[in-house]
């Protein structure tokens, strides 16, 4: 073997291994969310960690046009509004789509599939709670 496709050869086996998934080594964060103003996670986003049992507003840049609502754990969960945190609700049906945000919602990373890519202005998060009997 020449020594020009020994050198190819470790070259493409190093970027290969570059390019292999990294693993997490970070603990999610309670009230850890990520948004996106594309579906799957794509597009402009934006993570943060947020106070439970307070109202947040959105960023601007994701106001109404949020397409990825993704809670970063399953010890809490977050119910998305359609008004500013000071807005008084006067909708007969409530003000948000009906359900909670939490880790395993299937729509978490496609908000179109619920038709809420247009409607999130502001949301709150709770810790789950877990009874004894």
């Amino acid at each position: 073997m020449q020594l020009s496709s020994v050198i190819t050869t470790i070259i493409a086996a190093a970027t290969c291994a570059s390019a292999l998934p990294k693993p997490m080594t970070e603990k999610r964060a309670l009230g850890g969310i990520l948004m996106c103003q594309g579906a799957n996670a794509t597009g402009l986003c934006h993570y943060e960690t947020y106070t439970l049992e307070e109202c947040h507003e959105v960023p601007q840049e994701f106001y109404q046009n949020t397409r990825t609502f993704a809670p970063d754990g399953d010890d809490f969960y977050c119910w998305p509004r359609v008004g500013l945190c000071n807005d008084t609700c006067t909708s007969p049906t409530g003000c948000t789509f009906g359900g909670a945000f939490y880790f395993d919602n299937p729509a978490k990373y496609d908000l179109t599939k619920i038709s809420w890519e247009k409607s999130l202005v502001s949301f709150d998060c709770h810790k789950n709670q877990t009874t004894t009997v």
